[in-house]
């Protein structure tokens, strides 16, 4: 154990080292500034009376900051003292009066927005050393207000519409028990970010029901106190709908990717869909758009002449964005883009629309190491709006080669029945990868009648196909064909769903004699471990059908605040069941189908299985300049039917800079045995928990933010109860890999340690130093070695 301290030991010495040096060297300097030039250091800033505000809220309201505190030890600032030392790091945090009179201001307008009207704020400010000082807020807070009772006047006339007045107050913020027909009584603390927000909701529901006028001086919101008690609340809601209007004609202008020249070709659409009688929609376009008429219509998410909706113009805007093809250069509700011209009761749509370049290509050229040293070139086409309907074509080739040393393959090929090699002489192996993809910003027919469900905001369809072969060390890929059909569908602004409806996967694979030859000297010439693994590696046909539930409310490259969810369920081989049931061997199954279209004389093996995995993850701003991270995973998968595995690409694995750190990709578990003794990689079960504290301690050095990591990582993977291998002896040799109940705790690995991040504007470098905690070989705390990682990103 203490080996695995000695790292972190060393760490804090040296910083209380730098720390005990600089402040030595900063009381020398002191001695050498003059009087006129005073350096005046806040050392710690502190918050008392707080009892309704935790001192992390107030901390993130002040400006008035002292210098970054490591591990949260008061006044312990390494960053800055290392700044003294070397001129990197964190610059000293100034006393500025000015700021600290901003700060009493605004923690009083803080808590006053909370209910407490009486708070009052004030500050004391110490010189405890030499230019050296401490800040102390000092807070009465008083007693806090609650609200009694809310009540709407100036609704427009609903009486055509009850259930739009009922929707109004169904949907308050404060609906509840109801006094009367416009009064509910709420009873709880005051808060005027929550009655700003029941503003905002009014002013939309309105806008959303044709009144396109209303602002935010039209609802006000009145406070009335008690007369015995001042610190009881009433609030009533005066507003002031104005006119109604509607839609008026819409005008659309596409231009070509030049953007320049007259615009070649004008139709007006006056068809029912897209407008109401007396109303139409006008468009032009230059011949250089390439693109349909019928295309810009579709987008349109209301019609001209109906009643104003702030809300489906604003979606209207949104589907033209996600086409993916054109540029929005300008939208809005009058031609020169100024306010709409409220004295007419029909407000114009305007938007100025621009194609992207047609035609792209993109090449790339990038090194490899994996037995020896290889090289490879990829190219990819992009054709945007292909059709003239916003589709995508996207088509990539890459091909490698990589030079194997006959060294390199004299120790790692296997040696004959005499103990010689079996390879000599040095090889090149070679890969390509062809690869197409097809999208389309719509749902396709299978799904088309989904496309104006009001819980879709937008919809995508995405074909790819792709082909690849490899020739590698004992074993070659001679064909390797996937195709995928998925649906992308966008619910609202956190939620997605992905349906995969058709994934398929044709893997034709070519075992040398040598790939056996390795099993047959580790395992024996009949053994059940040479069964199995031949099975993982004989020619494949795995399909998918899956659904996906993705929410998110946070920055994916920076994830510092939020959270990220998702959750899967996939039933597999159901496509090549289908196939031999009913159409290679109707009515009978032989578990096996011929290669498609005489791709080779192979026969494909399938099996089926269902998987379901959850995945969440949660981001909290402990400071300005820390977060702390977590996540969970589990994940479980079972064969169904005659099978009894699951196909290997299918399984959960463990391992690697982005799972649990301190164990390479895909070499931890099955549960506890080694790896060296793993005989059926992956597993059906995997459960994962990941913590971790990032600390700025340096900004905008080398154009990136740093971060100092602290990371634990535990988990495993487990084979599942359908995963059978017993011997002649009746022996179940999978015991020590099965999850059990009553045992699988004790086969959680666990890895800590420390990192550093670079956190630019668009990437994130990650390097990581861990050590295993618990390693499932030797034991808690007994493993010496550090193992390092790197990662683009954070690691969740």
């Amino acid at each position: 154990m203490r080996y695995f301290y000695l790292p972190f030991f060393l760490l804090i010495t040296l910083l209380l080292v730098a720390e005990q040096s600089a402040a030595q060297n900063g009381e020398q300097g002191e001695e050498s500034v003059e009087e006129n030039e005073p350096e005046q250091v806040v050392r710690m800033v502190r918050f008392t009376g707080n009892e309704s505000v935790s001192n992390s809220a107030l901390s993130t309201l002040v400006r008035t900051r002292n210098n970054r505190e490591f591990l949260g030890i008061p006044r312990f600032t390494p960053w800055y003292y290392i700044y003294q030392l070397v001129g990197v790091g964190e610059s000293p945090a100034l006393l500025d009066r000015e700021t600290v009179a901003s700060d009493i201001e605004r923690i009083r307008l803080y808590y006053e927005n909370l209910g407490f009207f009486d708070a009052s704020v004030d500050t004391t400010i110490i010189e405890y050393r030499p230019r050296r000082y401490e800040v102390s807020f000092i807070i009465d807070e008083g007693r806090s207000s609650r609200l009694r009772s809310i009540s709407y006047t100036g609704l427009p006339n609903f009486e055509d519409n009850q259930e739009l007045e009922d929707e109004f107050f169904s949907e308050s913020l404060f609906a509840g028990r109801a006094e009367n027909d416009s009064t509910f009584q709420v009873n709880e603390q005051y808060a005027a970010q929550k009655l700003r927000q029941e503003q905002t909701r009014i002013i939309d529901f309105l806008k959303n029901n044709g009144f396109a006028s209303v602002q935010r001086d039209s609802v006000r919101a009145l406070i009335k106190r008690d007369e015995d008690d001042r610190y009881i609340l009433d609030v009533l809601y005066t507003i002031n709908p104005g006119e109604f209007y509607t839609f008026g004609d819409v005008n659309i202008q596409l231009a070509g990717p030049d953007g320049n020249g007259e615009f070649d070709q004008s139709i007006t659409e006056e068809d029912s869909r897209f407008a109401e009688p007396g109303f139409a929609i006008y468009m032009d376009k230059q011949d250089e758009a390439n693109t349909h008429f019928d295309l810009l219509t579709e987008q349109l998410q209301f019609r001209a002449g109906e009643s104003f909706n702030q809300s489906s113009y604003l979606r209207t805007v949104n589907a033209y964005q996600n086409l993916g093809m054109l540029l929005i250069n300008r939208f809005g509700l009058s031609e020169d883009g100024s306010l709409p011209d409220y004295s007419n009761e029909n407000i114009p749509v305007f938007f100025d629309l621009q194609t992207l370049p047609k035609h792209s290509i993109r090449t790339e050229f990038f090194g490899m190491r994996r037995y020896g040293f290889g090289t490879g070139i990829g190219l990819n086409y992009n054709n945007n709006n292909l059709l003239g309907r916003a589709e995508n074509l996207s088509i990539g080739i890459n091909t490698n080669l990589e030079f194997v040393t006959s060294s390199t393959l004299n120790e790692i090929s296997p040696r004959d029945d005499e103990g010689n090699r079996t390879t000599t002489g040095s090889d090149i192996f070679q890969s390509y990868e062809f690869r197409v993809e097809y999208t389309l910003p719509r749902l396709n027919r299978a799904l088309s009648f989904l496309s104006d469900a009001p819980w879709i905001e937008s919809a995508r369809t995405r074909y790819s196909l792709s082909y690849s072969q490899s020739n590698q060390l004992f074993f070659d890929i001679n064909s390797d064909v996937r195709f995928n059909l998925r649906y992308e569908l966008r619910h609202s602004q956190q939620y997605q769903s992905f349906i995969d409806m058709f994934e398929l996967d044709v893997v034709d694979t070519d075992p040398s004699s040598q790939f056996r030859q390795n099993l047959i000297n580790e395992f024996g010439e009949n053994s059940l471990e040479l069964l199995r693994i031949e099975e993982d590696f004989r020619p494949q046909f795995s399909s998918v059908i899956r659904y996906t539930l993705r929410a998110q409310d946070t920055n994916l490259i920076k994830r510092d605040y939020g959270y990220f969810s998702e959750v899967s369920a996939a039933l597999g081989g159901n496509v090549p069941y289908l196939v031999d049931r009913y159409i290679i061997t109707p009515g009978e199954l032989e578990e096996t189908l011929p290669s498609p279209l005489g791709i080779s004389s192979n026969s494909l093996a399938y099996s089926r299985f269902f998987k379901l995995s959850a995945d969440y993850r949660r981001y909290f701003s402990i400071t300005p300049d820390a977060v702390a991270a977590f996540r969970i995973f589990s994940g479980y998968a079972h064969p169904i039917g005659d099978s009894d595995n699951i196909p290997l690409n299918r399984r959960f694995f463990a391992g690697g800079s982005n799972d649990i750190r301190g164990w390479s990709p895909f070499r931890l578990g099955p549960g506890s045995i080694p790896p060296d003794e793993v005989t059926i990689p992956g597993g059906e079960v995997k459960l994962a928990a990941f913590t971790e504290f990032r600390q700025t301690f340096m900004k905008n050095v080398l154009s990136a933010d740093w971060y100092l990591a602290w990371h634990t990582d535990a988990g495993n993977v487990w084979y599942g109860p359908g995963n059978t291998f017993i011997d002649d002896q009746e022996t179940d040799l999978l015991r020590e890999g099965r999850f059990r109940i009553d045992e699988f705790y004790k086969q959680i690995a666990v890895g800590s340690g420390i990192g550093l991040r670079l956190d630019w504007e668009f990437l994130v470098a990650r390097f990581d130093f861990t050590y295993r905690i618990h390693d499932l070989e030797l034991g808690w705390f007994e493993n010496r070695q550090m193992y390092f990682s790197f990662g683009i990103g954070h690691s969740f």
